[in-house]
């Protein structure tokens, strides 16, 4: 792991309009992800972890204060480039998958690469190779619907990675599958984003997905700070099967 900044907010804040006034989310978090690192951000429903994500993520502006990817402010970017970034260097994993039911699973993780220009056949190259690092080797031409609820998340995690991005967000990621399914969802997190050098967020609710993380931070009335979780009994959740 280098010292290299990833992801840098300063005093970003957040509001929300209401029909009289309007509702701060959070205010003046300033926050670094350093190159290689998976950090939690946890905080009870509501608190605005989703919020915070989608601001790392370009998926919306801050009332105030900046967002650096990489050293670059992106404030000043166009809608168009903020995709473009987002496209190239960024991937998601949401807790509703959000996968193309039309489409089978291959066709679901060409699709970035398709966007971004890529012929057909080296992006079906390239995202059949994902779908057998992440144990779907046998479910290519499977849609959706055929699939569980944990494979669904295996397609969603292939689809997030076939970009080769630098920065993975993953919001709730376990938070729609039991505790069995999603302890082999966050082993898989964990091996590719280590062998794959990511830098990595999680925004979780639940301690046991944060204490997968290395670091872990807490968002509480509108402010973020770094905690260290009490050991516990289901410490051992940890352990368990890699893929």
């Amino acid at each position: 792991m280098n010292n290299q900044e990833i992801v840098r907010t300063i005093d970003l804040r957040k509001d929300y309009p209401l029909p009289r006034g309007s509702l701060c989310v959070f205010d003046q978090i300033s926050f670094a992800l350093h190159q290689g690192e998976l950090v939690a951000i946890m905080g009870s429903s509501g608190v605005g972890k989703t919020t915070l994500l989608n601001l790392l993520g370009l998926l919306d502006r801050p009332t105030k204060g900046r967002v650096l990817i990489e050293g670059q402010d992106v404030s000043s970017l166009s809608e168009r480039e903020r995709a473009w970034l987002r496209n190239k260097k960024i991937g998601f994993i949401f807790q509703f998958y959000h996968l193309l039911p039309e489409f089978t699973t291959l066709e679901n993780v060409m699709f970035p690469l398709l966007i971004q220009g890529e012929k057909m056949a080296e992006a079906r190259q390239r995202a059949q190779r994902l779908l057998e690092e992440v144990g779907l080797a046998d479910k290519l031409e499977q849609r959706p619907a055929q699939l569980s609820g944990g494979e669904q998340q295996r397609v969603a995690i292939a689809r997030a990675l076939v970009t080769d991005p630098r920065l993975l967000l993953a919001d709730e990621p376990t938070g729609n599958l039991d505790w069995t399914s999603g302890r082999k969802i966050l082993n898989l997190i964990q091996t590719l984003h280590r062998e794959k050098g990511l830098s990595s967020i999680i925004v979780t609710h639940d301690e046991k997905v944060a204490r997968f993380c290395e670091k872990i931070y807490l968002l509480e009335k509108g402010q973020l700070k770094p905690i260290k979780l009490k050991m516990s009994y289901d410490i051992d959740d940890k352990e368990g099967e890699v893929g």
